[in-house]
């Protein structure tokens, strides 16, 4: 863990190589693109005078200010990344971590089997079929081996899943 200016501990961003790119698309897109846009905008709304009832240099300003905080939380989030390998499953234990793909059954409702990729929190796309080591089900699987069952409590109440294949 990196330690920030104030001596904060700040957390790893746990990224797959395509995920750290995508940080550094976007980065490269605010600073390249989006920045000289908004300049361009507050340049054309100052124009227009009176700054104090100028709905658009109002406007501006307040995108400005999320493009510049957005940069700065993507220059953190890739200098604190650590690359993650989808194929990360230890082939001894095939133990549950960050990177591995478990196939889990709700046993609670008896649905069908779906397989999960563990990612970190930057990449978590449920409709990908990729969820975050940080949410309910990511936490209770972590370390699970095949066969395991973990109860996971979550906002919709207790569910029951069985580890079906670690991948």
């Amino acid at each position: 863990m990196a330690k920030g200016d104030d001596d904060t501990v700040l957390d790893e961003t746990l990224v797959t190589k395509e995920g750290l790119k995508r940080l550094q698309d976007e980065l490269e897109e605010l600073k390249g693109v989006k920045r000289k846009e908004v300049a361009d905008r507050l340049k054309e709304a100052i124009s227009y005078g009176d700054l104090s009832e100028n709905s658009e240099y109002q406007e501006a300003k307040t995108e400005q200010a999320f493009i510049e905080g957005r940069i700065l939380e993507l220059e953190q989030m890739i200098k604190n990344a650590k690359i993650i390998s989808e194929k990360k499953a230890d082939t001894k234990s095939k133990e549950i971590q960050v990177g591995t793909t478990a196939t889990i059954r709700n046993k609670t409702d008896g649905d069908d089997p779906i397989a999960y990729t563990i990612v970190g929190s930057t990449e978590a796309d449920p409709l990908e079929k990729k969820i975050s080591n940080e949410s309910p089900v990511g936490k209770a699987v972590l370390g699970k081996k095949k066969g395991d069952t973990v109860e996971v409590s979550t906002p919709a109440g207790s569910f029951k899943y069985e580890i079906i294949k670690v991948a």
